[in-house]
């Protein structure tokens, strides 16, 4: 389905009234979708179907996923909280996780940027610069 001009510019402001300091509150997304469905103006499908897609968007540039060989200290948890707190605002969901596959370094993801400090990337790296010469 098409949504019109209008319905995103709508579900661009219901989105935004929102949020809390940049932070998304559901309480708040509740009464907005609540008070949508009450009135239901023209479009309002599209104004969901819209709405919808920006908080999926949210949620996922909101998930941080930290992955090294070993399980990470506390403290180095802590700084990587502070920093990638500091970084992408506040309301990160933090998992940190193993993976031997990465034989050795970290690995970072926000949303859809990846910081890659492991062993096994840079030798894919080395590996690929021989490929190509």
């Amino acid at each position: 389905m098409r949504i019109s001009k209008q319905a995103k510019r709508e579900a661009k402001e219901l989105f935004r009234a929102a949020q809390v300091n940049g932070v998304l509150d559901e309480n708040r997304l509740r009464r907005a979708i609540e008070a949508l469905l009450a009135q239901k103006p023209r479009g309002y499908i599209g104004i969901l179907e819209r709405l919808q897609y920006l908080v999926k968007l949210d949620l996922f540039r909101r998930n941080a996923r930290i992955e090294s060989v070993a399980p990470l200290d506390s403290a180095i948890e802590g700084s990587l909280r502070t920093a990638l707190t500091r970084r992408y605002g506040p309301g990160l969901n933090f998992s940190f996780g193993t993976n031997p596959r990465l034989i050795g370094g970290m690995r970072v993801q926000v949303g859809s940027d990846v910081y890659d400090g492991s062993v096994r990337a840079r030798l894919d790296a080395l590996e690929n610069s021989f490929e190509i010469a």
